[in-house]
């Protein structure tokens, strides 16, 4: 009955206006005839995960959808879910109230590719590492947030990320200020520009939906000055827009003082509890002998600076949503997608109305976001 009602709620859009799980589907990963497409959710996506296993259905795949209770940051995944998960499906789908939950195997005895990379989640491995699945996230994804912001123009922030993508080419500083007080150095030579550009087609990419943003992880132990988060923040239990800026100061890449209000005490605690849970993995063993003592150091980590290009987007105090927004960057609090500094969390946070300068090799600089705004 459930399923005969979505069916038809597809069908009536027709072929002139498609709905979002539809343009994710078909546009976003591209699912082929005979694919299996693996959609994991909560009670509180149902509908948006629904939507998804039609779609899929229409467009010739072999969705399987699976359902688990909230998981938060330091949650672990069912292991129902993550055995799903090992089947290596060709496309999943990850519609999260919060977060997918971590892999606990996989965190005490981490995967291994060929080349030395290690993996402590398996939707990291197969994405990132075998490169053999497409991947999408939604951590806080609603029905209206689905709406708004999936059904962009695809082609267009293809464009915008890629004109990003060479603006950062050679870059070895990025400089940071913005109206709240934000004033940071991040270091990024050697470092590649990654993008949530939509376009996860072939295996080995994936992202968000809502897609739109490009990031950079910072190189380890590095960035200088402080970050003053006045957009949202994310926390252990769930994001915030905030009421009171929080300023972190840094020292050689990492978060050695927070000042602000209440939303500041509760970003320090999900910092502390990190590190103290990083030491008892240790010794519980979830974690490798050593690696107590790294995961506490990189809770403090500046971990990632990210642009957001999704015009639809807007800050609404969910940061899968936030961090996408025109007119924002965010810098993330823990660990980075260059894989040398895992952490238990990665907190973003956002900074509205950047500017932003690139440094490159010769001296020269280049201006990208002045007040929040694409310089063309």
């Amino acid at each position: 009955m459930i399923f005969d009602k979505l069916k038809n709620k597809i069908e009536a859009t027709g072929d002139k206006e498609r709905t979002p799980a539809q343009v994710v589907v078909q546009d976003v990963v591209a699912v082929k005839k005979g694919e299996r497409v693996l959609i994991i959710a909560n009670p509180a996506t149902n509908e948006i995960a629904q939507d998804l296993f039609m779609a899929s259905a229409q467009a010739g795949g072999v969705p399987t959808l699976v359902y688990q209770t909230d998981k938060t940051s330091f949650d672990n995944a069912n292991a129902e879910v993550l055995a799903a998960i090992a089947t290596e499906p060709e496309v999943c789908f990850s519609i999260s109230n919060i977060k997918l939950g971590k892999d606990p195997a996989a965190t005490a005895n981490p995967y291994k590719t060929e080349d030395g990379q290690e993996f402590t989640h398996i939707f990291d491995y197969l994405l990132d590492g075998k490169k053999t699945m497409r991947g999408v996230w939604t951590p806080g994804i609603t029905v209206d947030m689905m709406n708004r912001t999936a059904a962009i123009d695809y082609k267009q922030l293809g464009e915008r990320c890629k004109k990003m993508n060479e603006l950062f080419n050679g870059a070895i500083n990025v400089y940071v200020t913005a109206p709240g007080g934000t004033d940071v150095k991040i270091p990024v030579t050697g470092r590649k520009l990654m993008a949530d550009d939509g376009n996860f087609t072939t295996p080995g990419t994936g992202g968000n939906i809502p897609a739109g943003e490009v990031f950079i992880s910072p190189v380890v132990g590095t960035s200088e000055g402080v970050i003053v988060y006045d957009g949202s923040m994310t926390f252990a239990d769930g994001d915030s827009i905030l009421e009171t800026p929080i300023t972190c100061k840094l020292e050689k890449g990492f978060v050695k003082e927070i000042e602000g209000g209440a939303e500041a005490k509760r970003l320090l605690k999900t910092i502390t509890e990190a590190e103290q849970r990083a030491v008892q993995y240790e010794k519980e063993k979830k974690l490798p002998q050593g690696q107590g003592a790294v995961y506490k150091k990189n809770a403090r980590n500046i971990g990632e600076l990210g642009i957001g290009l999704n015009p639809a987007a807007q800050i609404t105090g969910n940061m899968l949503e936030d961090e996408k927004a025109f007119h924002t960057c965010h810098f993330a609090i823990g660990e980075n997608y260059d894989n040398d500094a895992p952490s238990l969390i990665h907190l973003d946070g956002v900074v509205r109305d950047p500017t932003i300068t690139i440094e490159y090799g010769d001296g020269s600089k280049k201006q990208i976001l002045v007040r929040g705004a694409l310089q063309e």
